[in-house]
């Protein structure tokens, strides 16, 4: 079958943006790691390597622009002196960005960036006499690269270990395809057959389902030969254009002089054994190619599968699991009603076994397919040193910024929504928090601040912490400002406490900054992280310390599909809370409950527990003998009592989305659908523990509850019409 070119186009520009991000991302790491080490050969070649493969990609995909430009920044990188030049970073820092925008342009079809700063700057960069042209013939012979670890797969490494302990030096081989050849795939295997007799070939780079593996080939090569015979055996005629043979790692006298290893040697001891390595193409597959090595020091292959999905698709799956465990509800209502009118019917038993296996089937393959949306939240935490530099630098700050925690899982959507919300507390902890070095000394503080990103699992929750060692919160600064800015009376924030006051950082509007800056100032940060948070189902938590820094603590659920949730019942109307959030169950009488400034509280286990009546609450002096339930809650590390009139139990909820102009409110997250048809909402517990503090205590109780009230049946009848697809 022909693949039309249009469609071969196509997928060759997926392939290229998606490759495209992994580049740019290293281009950023490696140049941070160039500011803090100027002049290191090793990070510049490494750079140099990483912005010839984006030139490459993007000249086969047809974006011209983007090419040239990494072709006349890769120029000023082949020239020698160049890892000296002071400006170096900042120019690769530059360059990272308009290569990110130029990206953009080419996805979503908007105007080119301007690229006529960047080009006077590779330009100055190239004029500066230290930077030569042409190396020197005469210049002493450059000592061997530093060997640094890389990811290699385990016959790579199991490979090169045994091709050192033979006595063989380390080359790197790099062919340019001649650009006539007709054959270029096949003119790889050539050059690798005619090699093969000098010595071993332990990896080779691009891959070939790699835009650029007809153009150019690497190879790392353990040989006891001369780089000169190696690279005569590369030279052929109307298939290698360009030839560079470069020494990594010279011979080992000593182990020449032992026995060779033989083939059953552990791969124990050959990854304990095995010397870290600079590695060929950044972001390329680790996958050894080309002819099978010789069975004297080659293991079997050991391949890696890595099958790259869009998550609409995944999520796809997951939506229809969903249906899958509404199905399973429905059937085991209907065996449930089946038993009740049959109780003596034989067949009830193998329903019933039938109904079991199911189950488990079904908890296995929900259970699977989360584990396919889980990523690691090194994904998102790579992309804050970068930020943390850049926002440092505009506000004058020294920081330092320490990740870990990176291979913690965390859903894939999840994660996305919360790298807006931790973006600002980073920004905000550099801008608001850290102190200037000189005011830090004088405190008695390292003059370089520090700032942790740290993330962990905690139950079925993941908690992701932004700490820094700054100046902490003055909880009397910001009372002071939420009274001029009208957000509360003197009289009001007098009884406020620390925890209270602290809260009014996540109001609309609010900002303790003097001046308004490109970073901060303008109060509209934190108001996002808590609007995401509450749609994410997620709780912050302030720890803060004057004058010794402050911890945001952000708590996210594994999942936003599916939740085991524990439903009762309010005025004939059903809800849902998640079961991670009930400590426990209380029963108790309306003539228990007690008004405190017109609050109702509960005296429960020695303690005053605040209560959060969904429904209508009971008229003042009025006191009804009705049996209460009363769920208490946790929210924001505190203690609240749901007042329900009855329980209807556990149930794992498939989570379906309401539309926003069905159900106006932030009090519900959802909606689901149970086996007997009935809608449950649930309920968004953050925002309803806002809307309990919000409430004047000239109300008696939480009588505005009645809006969600008011507006659940409309909801109820919306998801029922549409199947569950709301």
């Amino acid at each position: 079958m022909t693949i039309p070119p249009e469609e071969r186009n196509s997928e060759l520009m997926d392939l290229f943006f998606e490759t495209s991000q992994e580049l740019l991302q290293a281009l950023n790491e490696e140049t941070l790691q160039l500011e803090k080490h100027p002049g290191d050969e090793e990070i510049v070649r490494s750079i140099r390597r990483t912005v010839h493969t984006l030139k490459g990609d993007s000249a086969a995909c047809g974006l011209r622009e983007l090419s040239e430009l990494a072709h006349h920044f890769e120029n000023a990188l082949n020239l020698e002196g160049t890892a000296g030049h002071t400006a170096l970073a900042e120019i690769a820092f530059a360059a990272a960005d308009v290569f990110t925008a130029m990206l953009a342009s080419y996805h979503g079809g908007g105007p080119m960036p301007a690229t006529a700063s960047l080009r006077r700057k590779i330009d100055e960069l190239t004029a500066t006499p230290a930077v030569k042209k042409s190396r020197s013939k005469k210049s002493a012979p450059r000592a061997p690269r530093a060997v640094r670890e890389r990811d290699w797969t385990p016959a790579e490494k199991l490979v090169l270990t045994q091709a050192q302990s033979a006595g063989l030096a380390l080359f790197e081989i790099v062919v340019k395809i001649d650009p006539h050849c007709t054959m270029p795939i096949a003119a790889r295997q050539l050059i690798q057959n005619a090699i093969s007799g000098l010595g071993q070939v332990i990896a080779v780079r691009p891959d070939l389902k790699s835009p650029t593996a007809s153009r150019l080939l690497e190879i790392m090569f353990g040989s006891a030969q001369s780089k000169e015979e190696i690279a005569t055996k590369c030279r052929i005629p109307t298939i290698a254009d360009e030839v560079t043979v470069t020494l990594v790692q010279a011979a080992s006298t000593q182990a020449a002089s032992t026995p060779k290893p033989s083939a059953t040697l552990s791969a124990e001891a050959a990854t304990a054994a095995m010397p870290a390595i600079a590695s060929l193409a950044p972001g390329a597959p680790a996958q050894a190619e080309g002819p099978a090595p010789s069975p004297e020091i080659a293991p079997q292959a050991l391949l890696e599968n890595i099958l790259r999905v869009d998550a609409a698709r995944i999520d796809n799956v997951l939506n229809l699991v969903g249906e899958l465990i509404i199905g399973k509800s429905m059937l085991q209502q209907t065996l449930g009603e089946f038993s009740q009118r049959y109780p003596k019917e034989m067949l009830r038993g193998k329903f019933a076994d039938a109904m079991a296996f199911q189950s488990r089937v079904l908890n296995d393959l929900q259970r699977a397919v989360m584990k396919i949306r889980m990523v690691p939240v090194e994904q998102l935490f790579r992309r804050f040193p970068r930020v943390a530099r850049d926002v440092a630098r505009q506000c004058g700050r020294d920081v330092d910024l320490e990740l870990s925690g990176q291979e913690t899982d965390l859903d894939k959507g999840i994660l996305d929504a919360v790298a807006e919300p931790l973006t600002h507390l980073l920004r905000n902890a550099i801008s608001h928090g850290i102190e200037s070095s000189d005011e830090r000394v004088k405190l008695g503080k390292p003059p370089r601040g520090s700032i942790r990103l740290h993330a962990f699992h905690q139950g079925n929750q993941v908690v992701v912490e932004v700490a820094d060692d700054g100046r902490g919160m003055d909880a009397s600064r910001i009372r002071a400002k939420a009274i001029a800015l009208g957000m509360v009376t003197a009289e009001e924030a007098a009884a406020l406490t620390e925890a209270q006051t602290i809260e009014f950082i996540f109001r609309p509007g609010f900002s303790t900054a003097e001046v308004v800056t490109e970073v901060s100032g303008r109060g509209v940060g934190m108001d996002v992280v808590q609007t995401v948070l509450h749609r994410l189902k997620a709780t912050i938590q302030i720890e803060t310390r004057l004058g010794r820094g402050t911890t945001f603590r952000l708590k996210l659920p594994l999942t936003l599909a599916i939740i085991k949730a524990l439903m009762f019942w309010v005025e004939g109307r059903l809800y849902a809370i998640p079961l991670n959030a009930v400590n426990q169950i209380a029963r108790t009488t309306e003539g228990e409950v007690h008004q405190v400034d017109n609050y109702e509280v509960l005296p429960l286990r020695n303690q005053v527990l605040p209560l959060l009546r969904l429904g209508r609450p009971a008229a003042l002096g009025e006191r009804r003998a009705d049996k209460l339930f009363v769920l208490v809650i946790t929210v924001r590390e505190k203690k609240y009592g749901l007042i329900v009139d009855a329980l209807e139990g556990e149930e794992e909820l498939v989570i379906k989305a309401l539309d926003s102009q069905t159900f106006s409110t932030d009090l519900v997250n959802g909606a689901s659908i149970l086996g007997d048809g009935k809608v449950v909402l649930i309920l968004n517990l953050p925002a309803v523990v806002e809307h309990h503090a919000r409430s004047r205590p000239q109300e008696p109780g939480l009588a505005s509850f009645g809006v969600l009230l008011n507006q659940a049946d409309r909801a109820r009848f919306a998801l029922s019409a549409t199947g569950g697809k709301a």
